[in-house]
């Protein structure tokens, strides 16, 4: 009798383990023709300048607004971060024209795949790079430009290899891939005049979806963003309350926003053209009720 249940229960092991190597190859093959697919891209034809003021528009836009260095580093060197067999290694790229880096390998077509299509010089996608493929071309190739002029400097790093519970955050996540979320064949807009207004404001602030959702009201999620409509907290806030939280990192309220999940230290650096543009943009869209979230989940940290 005993070795009879004790024969099952191998059955049932050997099954429950075939089933698993099953779900393995079949989330490995998934990913992997996700991960190879390769996307066409016609040629931009765009001209990279190399002017002394082409080059400060474009540290500019990426000093604030950017955010290449909240993931590539200060120096745009990159970083890697190893998680383990099951999870696997992602590099993020070292940008600069040393040693392993991208700078030195790039084409402007590379960069312009890269930045706009979120896609490599093989037309694979990149992973969870955000997509900027708002800016408009001239702007464009002004960070494209100062990218080019930045100092290179020698980093070296593997490239990104996944494992499968790298490969299953691809499946159920797929912002994480780039490229298939972006409509490749969509016309450039034009970037509205610089100045103060709605129109410009909604420009700089495609930059805000990334985190807190194309209708700007935030998630109910943690770390999700906080409703930045009309029906949110900014309802009771001027334009200088907005500014000043921008600047220094505390809401009206005497909340301190979290660095880590809302880089307020790189949009402070923003022009008070640009900040007062956006302040009028968010005060003209639709309102949106969304649910409140726990302290916890805001991005926010309460107290000193």
């Amino acid at each position: 009798m005993i070795k009879k249940i004790l024969k099952w229960i191998g059955f049932i092991l050997a099954g429950l383990l075939g089933l698993l190597a099953l779900a393995a190859i079949s989330l490995y093959v998934i990913t992997e023709g996700k991960l190879n697919q390769v996307y066409d891209v016609s040629p931009s034809g765009l001209v990279i300048p190399s002017d002394p003021a082409t080059i400060a528009r474009g540290e500019h836009l990426v000093n604030a607004m950017g955010l290449c260095m909240e993931c590539h580093t200060d120096n745009f060197s990159g970083e890697v971060f190893d998680e383990g067999l099951l999870v696997g290694t992602f590099s993020i790229a070292n940008l600069t024209s040393g040693k392993g880096g991208v700078g030195g390998q790039f084409s402007d077509e590379d960069w312009v795949r890269a930045i706009r299509y979120g896609i490599d010089p093989e037309g694979k996608t990149l992973i969870n790079m955000p997509p900027f493929n708002h800016f408009s071309d001239g702007d464009l190739v002004a960070i494209i430009a100062y990218l080019k002029s930045l100092s290179p400097v020698d980093h070296e790093m593997p490239e990104t290899s996944l494992g499968l519970l790298g490969r299953y955050s691809v499946l159920m996540m797929p912002f994480l891939l780039t490229a298939q979320n972006i409509d490749h064949t969509a016309p450039r807009p034009p970037a509205p005049e610089p100045g103060v207004s709605v129109e410009y404001g909604a420009y700089l602030a495609n930059i805000c979806t990334h985190c807190h959702g194309p209708d700007l009201a935030g998630g109910t999620q943690f770390g999700s963003g906080v409703n930045l409509t009309p029906a949110g907290n900014l309802s009771s806030w001027t334009e200088a309350d907005f500014i000043k939280t921008i600047r220094t990192g505390t809401t009206p309220e005497g909340n301190f926003l979290n660095a880590d999940l809302m880089p307020w230290r790189r949009f402070g650096k923003m022009t008070d053209d640009e900040l007062k543009a956006i302040w009028l943009y968010l005060q003209s869209v639709p309102p949106v009720e969304v649910t409140p979230q726990p302290a916890q989940s805001w991005r926010i940290s309460i107290g000193a």
